[in-house]
């Protein structure tokens, strides 16, 4: 499962993986700009992210890693989304890989500054998608996801969690 989090536009995509071949069995996105408090907002994204696992079983969550912009309560805010799904995911035993967005999209596309539009242009291509959504917020997740399955054996340029002690063991300096 890929998710690209956000506050006001949650992405998510899931995939199986037969053989070797990834299929897309999900792609779509939560809109949360209709509500005005940012802790409903966050309650939203951990409930969506909850009913996900528990309809999908993921094996394993691959999350989209804010990148580091120049207004820090954008980041903060994002931040708070990503650790929120974060939450979810781990809550049910599940593993968490984060991947920086150039991560994805040299995955996806062989060019680390890709745009978003090349992005949903290639995932077209490869999952075989006949319409893509209207938002590129579904597409990065499932890019993301589809960044994971390229990248599983060894999470190479991702940091994996299996768990709270994980998370805490490689994040000292996060956690007081």
């Amino acid at each position: 499962m890929g998710v690209d989090p956000g506050t006001v536009v949650m992405g998510f995509g899931i995939i199986r993986v037969r053989g070797r071949k990834p299929e897309l069995l999900l792609m779509d996105r939560l809109m949360l700009s209709k509500y005005d408090s940012h802790a409903l907002r966050l309650k939203k994204i951990f409930d969506r992210s909850i009913s996900l696992i528990e309809q999908w079983l993921p094996d394993e969550m691959a999350l989209e890693a804010p990148f580091y912009g120049k207004n820090v309560q954008s980041m903060l805010k994002l931040g708070r989304a990503q650790g929120v799904v974060m939450a979810a995911a781990l809550s049910r035993d599940i593993p968490v890989v984060e991947y920086s967005p150039k991560k994805v999209k040299m995955a996806v596309t062989g060019n680390g500054n890709a745009s978003k539009e090349q992005v949903a242009g290639m995932l077209k291509t490869l999952m075989n998608i006949k319409q893509l959504p209207d938002t590129l917020d579904a597409t990065d997740a499932l890019a993301v996801a589809l960044c994971h399955y390229y990248n599983r054996d060894g999470a190479e340029g991702g940091r994996k969690y299996s768990g709270w002690k994980s998370f805490i063991r490689n994040n000292p300096g996060r956690i007081k």
